[in-house]
Order: C-alpha cells, then structure tokens, then sequence
C-alpha cells in the first residue's frame, strides 16, 4: 500500500517556477538581498523543479543559477506573455507564474505550489475591500475564482483579492500557450490601454479564467501575501510576516473550512491538536485509516451484541473512528502528503466502515434488545438494506454529477469565448451556449432554423429557471444560519455518522433506520433538485 505522505518521485509532477521580475521593486533590499533573492530562496524550498526569471535586462543568466526566459530582456509586456506561451509548450510539468515583488510566507506559497493536486489555482484572500492595483479583485464561487480584473478588466461583486501568484496544471498549458498568445497580441495592438508588465500576472489570470479554464481559488487565511512598490512598503510588508506562526497557520490550514456542522463544531475543533502526536509518532495517512477501520469494524461488534451498553459502546467507537477519519485527512494535509491510491482507500473504506455498522446494528436487534427478547426481526433487515441502497444511490448521484461536470468542463473550455472577450472590460467569466453557424444548419436553413428557434426557447426557459435556482443557492450562502441549514439537509457523513452514533446509543436499530431512510430521503430530493437547476443553468 502506498502512503499518502510519499511525494511522487518522477519529476514531471514538480512545479516548474516563472517570476516576473520586470519591476524595480523586485531588486528592493531585504535581509536575504532583494526581493527577488528572498522569493527564489523560498521557491527552492518548495517542490518546485526550475526557476526562471523574465527581466528587462539583456543578462542571460540572473544570480544563484536562475536563468532568464530567452537570449535577452523583454522588450515590454506583450514580450513577457509571448515568452510565457513559448514557456507552456516546452513544459513538462506544471507551471508557476509569480510576481517577482512579492512577500509572502513560504507557507502562503506552498498552500498553492505545494498541494498535491498540482492542479490550475490562484492564490487569493478572500475580502474584496482592499481590493488595488496590486491587488486586483477577484470573484470566487464554490472554491473556484471565477471572475478576475485588471486595471483595464471590471469584476462585478468582487469578494477577493489575486495576490500575485497563478499555477497552471499540466491539463491546461495549451489554454496557457494559446490564451497568453492572444493577449499578446491585444496588449502590443494597444488593447489594455497604458498596461505595464507589472499586471502580466493578473491579464493570465483574467485570460485562463474567460477562456473556461477552471482555476481553484488558494486561500491564505491568516498568512501573508502582497506585492510592494517602494522601500518602506517592502519593510513594512516584511514586519508583517512576523506577526503570524506560520507552524499554527499551517495546522489550521490543514482543517477543512467548508466542512458539514457536525464535523466543524464536534471533531475538527479538537482533531487538529492529534495531528503533530501523529507526525511524532510517525504514522502515515494510510495508517490513520486503517486504524479508524478498525474502530469502526469494533463499533459493529458491539452494535451486534444489542444490550443497551454494547450499544453505547459502539456508539463512542463509531465517534473515534470518523474523528480518526478526519485526522487522516488533516494529516494528509499537514504533511502535503498524498497519493490517488490513498484518496480512493479512503473514500472506499468510509463505505466500507457505514455499512458494517448497518450489519452490526441489524444483527444486534434481530437478536433482541437488553436480552429479554424486545425488538427481534421486525423487518430490521429490509430496513438495513433500504438504508445501504439509498445510501448508494446517493453517492451514484454524486459522483456521476461531479463527472458529468468535469466532462461538461472540458467540452466546454473548446467552445468557451475567445480572444474577443479578453478585450471586454465587463465581467464576461460566464459562457453562454454557442449558436449554430449557418454551415451546420445545412441546406434545409429555414427549417432548421425555426427549430433551432424552438430549441432556443427552450434553453432560455430552462436557463432561466436554473438561474433561479443557482440564485436562490448564493442567496442562501450568505446567510450563516441557512448555510449551515443546507449543509446539514443534505446529510454529509458527519451527520450520517452523529445520527447513527446518537440513535442506537438512546433508541435501536429500527429507529437508526428509520431515521436515515427519511433523512435521506429528503437529501436526495434536495440534491436531486440543486443539481438539476445548476445544469440547467449551464
């Protein structure tokens, strides 16, 4: 079995890193000497496999062995982006395109560089109230940034901030190739206005995002990331970095955010303190799962013995084991330690963990409760087994829609808007379905146009009713008490877990069954519906 904590070894899956050091703040001093010398220090200590560096100097080589993108200096910045797309078609690996005035923790940077997923992602602070030239507002929706501005780009209600660095998974360095391409040719054509090199970052980033690429929005949470454009502001930025333990903003960070209620305010506000025993104690990822099978696999036990303290038994053992459940994941996350192998372990041993407990709790009260005979068979098993085929059916739902998505994403990054749209300073983050040309309407045009007509009308109405939806949904977001209300709806596994926990320690079996057949009951009509209006909104 391969641990999660084993980095893949091959180096084709490291970042590749490109700093854009094409302003004088980039050689502002610092402790480590400049800027430039402090960020490729970090750089170096992150899994990062090259470093390159774009300069207006006409120097082939820049100091500690970093070479300089081509034979001589960028003439200005539609030579910076066409050095860029040259760069993502000789890549191997993913790549990091980085503000070369930057101060950041090196925590900051590995909350990006360094996740496992080496996927496309934007570092961002969420708030968009600081929102500057060198911190230009973004828009993020569901973990996504879905909307980006520069000094030329609008960004319609922005509730973030880009800070300077963008990686870009191997999936997407063609888009990378063609979109940097195209905003080349805009900038040198005079598109932006007066852009300067200094927002090449952040014109990537709005070109990625308007040419569909899904780009994953990289918090920062309490660490520290911004670009300077003077001396004092350098210092002061470097001030600031004292202000946070990066070791703490790395444990917090290792606790998922966007959690069920149960698992936010019962587990992960104390699993974070196993974490470093863990570490200490050298286990893996991998190793916390098993360990957690086992409890679970004991907590069945207990259920199948069906006296009331062997339910409560199971009832704590069923607790500690998804505790252990969440920890492997912060673990994972601590140690930026991860494996496809080990992801697919625990997901299919968290099914594996629920349904020994529907057998455990169904053994237990076909033997009867206390002993004296009280609950016997009562159809106990058609319940556990309703329950095991909802609770399938709903995961069938879920991943069929996350795969439905990810197809509908790769489609549509083919048909998504063009250069057209890079030179529209309104937020054009959202594509709209492609109408036919008159080529594949065919000879039978009038025809096939009125149906097409037909057609339209329907989509306008199916979009307008999934556009409710996906309103109603963001409305809902911003209010704490109904956010939390639609995570709980939906019956995560912390939920499943507390409710199955709660139910056989006070009541049985039958009522655990009854209780997550009518819960998930009403979970699946809820998703059902959601998923449904999202598609329709396209």
């Amino acid at each position: 079995m391969h641990d999660r904590h084993t980095p893949a070894s091959s180096d084709t899956s490291r970042t590749s890193a490109v700093v854009f050091a094409t302003t004088v703040a980039a050689g502002l001093r610092c402790a480590d000497g400049t800027l430039l010398d402090r960020l490729k220090g970090q750089l170096a200590r992150l899994p990062v496999r090259d470093i390159h560096v774009i300069t207006r100097s006409g120097d082939d080589h820049v100091p500690d062995g970093t070479r300089m993108i081509g034979s001589e200096g960028s003439r200005g910045l539609a030579d910076d982006l066409r050095r860029i797309a040259k760069a993502a078609i000789a890549s191997t690996g993913p790549m990091a395109l980085i503000a070369g005035d930057l101060v950041a923790h090196t925590e900051a940077l590995a909350a990006l560089l360094g996740h496992p997923a080496r996927d496309t992602g934007a570092l961002v602070a969420t708030g968009g109230e600081d929102a500057g030239p060198l911190r230009p507002p973004v828009r993020i929706e569901g973990g996504r940034v879905v909307a980006a501005g520069t000094s030329f780009h609008d960004v319609d209600e922005p509730n973030g901030t880009f800070r300077g660095v963008l990686q870009v998974g191997v999936a997407d360095l063609g888009h990378l190739a063609e979109t940097a391409g195209a905003l080349a040719d805009l900038a040198e054509a005079g598109g932006f206005g007066p852009m300067d090199g200094a927002e090449a970052d952040d014109l990537l980033l709005v070109g990625l995002i308007r040419s569909g690429v899904p780009v994953r929005a990289a918090g920062l949470g309490r660490l520290h990331c911004e670009r300077t454009a003077g001396q004092a502001g350098a210092d002061s930025a470097v001030l600031r970095l004292g202000e946070v333990d990066e070791t703490d903003a790395r444990l917090d960070a290792a606790v998922k955010g966007n959690d069920g209620f149960f698992t936010t305010y019962c587990v992960s506000s104390w699993s974070r303190h196993l974490i470093r025993p863990a570490v200490r104690l050298g286990l893996t990822p991998n190793a916390v799962t098993g360990i957690s099978v086992g409890l679970a696999v004991l907590a069945a036990v207990w259920f199948s013995v069906g006296t009331r303290p062997a339910q409560v038994a199971g009832a704590i053992l069923l607790y500690l084991s998804f505790v252990l459940d969440c920890v492997d994941g912060q673990l994972a996350r601590y140690t930026r330690a991860f494996s496809p192998l080990g992801a697919w372990l625990d997901a299919t041993f968290d099914r594996v963990k629920e349904y020994a407990v529907y057998v455990g709790l169904a053994v237990g009260y076909a033997a009867g409760l206390d002993g004296h005979g009280s609950g016997g068979p009562d159809g106990i098993w058609m319940l556990a087994v309703s329950a095991l085929i909802l609770q399938a059916l709903r995961h069938m739902i879920d991943f069929s829609y996350a795969g439905s998505r990810a197809d509908a994403n790769r489609v549509g990054t083919a048909w998504a808007r063009t250069a057209g749209s890079l030179s529209a300073s309104a937020d054009t983050a959202r594509r709209t379905a492609p109408m036919s040309s008159p080529r594949e309407r065919g000879a039978g045009g009038a025809e096939s146009a009125g149906h097409a007509g037909t057609a339209t009308g329907r989509r306008t109405a199916g979009t307008s009713l999934g556009g409710g939806v996906v309103g109603l949904s963001r409305r809902l977001e911003r209010v704490s008490f109904t956010r939390w209300l639609k995570k709980i709806i939906v019956l995560p596994i912390g939920e499943r877990m507390a409710l199955i926990a709660v139910t056989a320690a006070f009541f049985n079996a039958w009522v655990t069954f009854v209780a997550l057949l009518a819960w998930g009951g009403v979970a699946v009509l809820y998703t059902l519906a959601g998923r449904v209006g999202r598609s329709l909104s396209g």
